[in-house]
């Protein structure tokens, strides 16, 4: 599973598409509206004419919480006052926690006047799934973590027939449209490849509608082919945003699009540019080994990258992942340093060692030159099926080429090659 967060305003979305199926009641208003640096804000109002007859709230929209504690949050507002927050605050450079970005994004929808608020959120596990739920929602749910009730559903539970009610505390009137809620809920969650779902707050108006307030979500995002009709659509599929301060490079973004065209799974951040040592690991258990021993090692300052490679991708899609890589760690360096690329990983169950060092294979002799200016030895540790020709692939083209390979196949230590770079550092470098 490869989890990725949604904007606020698309989960909303989804929850409104999707939860009238198994929760009749439900009828959310959709009156939902992004405003970013680009907006005409005169026309939009124009477009949707409540925003000048209703009270308002006005958020960012851009993958962070406590945005209340932050003071960016408009509530109870009229279209002045909305269209002035949006003036003051786009583009505005502020700090969460600590990290540094700019307001791009936000989001204006309806008040809805309550006097209670919910909590509820749906978490994934090994073997299950777990519900929490609490009647002190909104912003101080954490500090009354204690009384939030943890619910798990096992796998291959069917919603409909299970006993919510039975092990959550004492509903009052309110069981009839909780109880109902919450199922349905959960049946999108399952139905549509959610990885999390939180719904903080939500509110039942005088009318007995429930409301969700605020929502942060993460979608399986290896799933998208299993929802052509929904977030998965070819045409106008959801957008995986970066998270608040992330600035993604062009290589990174190109790798992005390239993952999200694939059913494997391709990831790509660059730490530091000029770094030594960079990797291509397949397997997301695998990368964060790595990285650790890289660490461990003393090479943190020196690692170039983060990233993997998994889910059988394709040679054509391999070979591009590898030569973006290999791009990036070639870039001169004013010192003279040699540098070091692993391409390494455990022993895979079903990626074809072969192809995909077939594609790795391609982009080394494409760029065989830059890595022999850039001064690059490489270090390869795989296995899996068809480990053997595709560790020959490795040897061979370290032959042809004259690029030190050193080729180690499934009983050498997963993390051994990364010891040798510090024994070559040692001796030399490569």
């Amino acid at each position: 599973m490869a989890q990725k967060n949604i904007y606020e305003y698309d989960a909303k979305k989804l929850i409104a598409s999707e939860l009238p199926k198994y929760y009749q009641d439900f009828n959310y208003h959709n009156k939902l509206v992004v405003i970013d640096c680009e907006t005409d804000l005169e026309k939009t109002v124009s477009d949707n004419s409540w925003m000048n007859t209703e009270k308002v709230v006005v958020k960012p929209d851009q993958l962070f919480g406590k945005r209340g504690k932050a003071n960016l949050l408009l509530l109870d507002a009229n279209c002045d006052e909305m269209k002035d927050f949006c003036y003051n605050n786009l583009d505005r450079v502020c700090e969460i926690g600590n990290v540094r970005g700019a307001l791009k994004r936000l989001l204006v929808e309806p008040f809805i006047p309550h006097e209670k608020e919910y909590y509820v959120s749906i978490t994934t596990e090994r073997d299950g799934d777990i519900i929490h739920f609490s009647f002190e929602g909104g912003i101080f749910v954490e500090e009354n973590w204690d009384k939030v009730i943890h619910i798990p559903i096992p796998i291959g539970t069917d919603i409909t027939l299970f006993d919510l009610e039975g092990k959550m505390p004492d509903l009052g009137e309110s069981k009839n449209i909780l109880i109902p809620f919450i199922k349905g809920l959960y049946q999108v969650f399952v139905d549509q490849d959610f990885a999390f779902l939180e719904i903080n707050p939500f509110a039942i108006t005088q009318d007995d509608k429930v409301v969700p307030l605020d929502v942060k979500a993460r979608l399986d995002d290896t799933a998208m082919f299993l929802h052509a009709n929904t977030w998965g659509n070819p045409s106008n599929p959801i957008e995986f945003p970066a998270a608040f301060g992330q600035i993604m490079s062009e290589k990174e973004a190109y790798i992005r699009e390239l993952d999200e065209k694939t059913g494997a799974s391709l990831k790509l951040k660059v730490l530091n540019p000029s770094g030594r040592v960079w990797t291509m690991v397949a397997g997301g258990g695998a990368s964060v080994i790595y990285t650790d021993t890289i660490v461990d090692l003393g090479y943190g300052d020196e690692l170039g990258n983060y990233g993997e490679y998994s889910g059988n991708p394709s040679r054509e899609h391999t070979e591009i992942y590898a030569q973006t890589i290999i791009d990036l760690m070639t870039e001169p360096d004013p010192a003279g340093r040699s540098k070091y690329l692993i391409i390494g990983g455990g022993i895979a169950n079903f990626t074809d060692v072969k192809a995909t060092f077939t594609g790795i294979v391609s982009a080394i002799k494409n760029s065989v030159e830059k890595l022999k200016k850039a001064k690059v030895k490489i270090y390869v540790r795989r296995g899996g099926p068809n480990e053997k020709q595709g560790l020959e692939l490795m040897e061979q083209v370290g032959k042809e080429t004259g690029i030190p390979i050193e080729v180690y196949d499934r009983f050498t230590h997963m993390t051994r090659v990364v010891d040798l770079i510090k024994k070559a550092e040692e001796t030399g470098g490569a």
